[in-house]
């Protein structure tokens, strides 16, 4: 089977062309800079699956092209068998879609998949079936600068679910412009998965921890954040009180006062929360130049209806989330556990 396709005037022809393309490429700009090492890929892809289609040429036509190119181009990687099946179906994946996606596409500029490096292409294709959930995540690559594992991390965590979908009032409270890029950076609920707390823990050791983590956090609270302080001292006539934790958002202009609570929401919280906003709103934040104050508060469970109740009446923006914690070791027994690491160097001696 091999030896009938290479021995084919029309593969000669094929292959031909795709060296051409390498070559061009080369002479463009450095094979490892990734967005022409994507644009070659995408023209190999192309010819590969357009020729599929119109012979009947089966998988002996990858294999002999993988051959051919890695005699060809001994220093350059990336011409193996299975790194040609990854293109094949990533070119696919854009094209090959029903009616419905291919608007979608249409939409959004394909060459973004050429600013994000090859790896997280890959990931995508094999983790997301959805086109919209897909370009979701090229978006946030490309502006937050995930790497592999982050990117995993947020796939495995289902942000594209939980982005957008906390109960606010933000519509009603802020600017169209202004409101629909709140909601976006809130989400529901909070993914606290790096944390390692005791079984009974308060809202001290909640935000203790948070605090520990805050290169995390700041990941899980998603681009723009930026660390003010915890406990942050507000005085109001001789009165001291404390808030949880005071962030800047760099993209909203807006100070964002986050309140914990370890148990389910109460109205209260509510009112507590706006006293804050409104107090960060004359105190800390600077007039004509910051935006409205944002306050999110963080519960461990809540009631959607009681939530909307709650902020019905509310004066300032804000927005009621939920997290969650996916480990609860206590952190005497976290540290005599082994590490990863240490299994793997355990079982390689083995």
């Amino acid at each position: 089977m091999n030896k009938e396709i290479i021995q084919k005037d029309e593969y000669k022809k094929v292959i031909q062309e795709i060296k051409t393309h390498i070559q061009t490429s080369q002479i463009k700009a450095s094979i490892s800079v990734n967005k022409e090492l994507l644009k070659l890929y995408w023209n190999i892809a192309q010819l590969i699956v357009e020729r599929q289609k119109l012979s009947s040429w089966g998988d002996g036509f990858i294999k002999e092209v993988s051959k051919d190119l890695q005699k060809e181009f001994p220093n350059i990687k990336g011409f193996s068998i299975r790194n040609l099946e990854h293109m094949r179906k990533w070119y696919k994946y854009w094209i090959f879609k029903n009616e419905i996606t291919k608007q979608v596409v249409s939409q959004f500029k394909i060459e973004k998949i050429f600013q994000i490096p090859w790896g997280h292409n890959i990931l995508i294709i094999q983790k997301i079936k959805d086109i919209e959930e897909a370009i979701f995540y090229i978006n946030g690559i490309i502006e937050n600068n995930w790497s592999r594992n982050v990117l995993m991390n947020q796939i495995e965590y289902n942000l594209y679910a939980r982005q957008g979908v906390a109960i606010t009032n933000f519509k009603e409270k802020l600017p169209d412009i202004h409101s629909d890029l709140a909601i976006q950076t809130l989400k529901d609920p909070y993914c606290f998965d790096f944390l390692t707390l005791t079984k009974d823990y308060n809202e001290k050791e909640l935000e203790d921890s948070l605090v520990e983590n805050i290169t995390k956090f700041l990941l899980e609270l998603g681009s723009g954040f930026s660390y003010v302080g915890r406990q942050y001292k507000l005085t109001v006539n001789g009165d001291d009180f404390y808030i949880d934790l005071l962030f800047y958002h760099v993209k909203l202009h807006s100070y964002v006062v986050v309140e914990l609570k370890t148990g389910e929401f109460k109205p209260e919280y509510a009112g507590k929360l706006n006293f804050y906003v409104s107090v960060v709103d004359d105190l800390v934040a600077t007039k004509d130049i910051d935006k409205p104050t944002i306050g999110i508060l963080i519960c461990k469970s809540k009631n959607d209806m009681v939530v909307e109740y709650a902020l019905k009446d509310i004066n300032k923006p804000m927005g009621i989330s939920e997290y969650q914690l996916t480990q609860n070791l206590p952190k005497e027994f976290k540290s005599s556990l082994p590490s990863i690491e240490e299994i793997e160097n355990e079982l390689s001696e083995k």
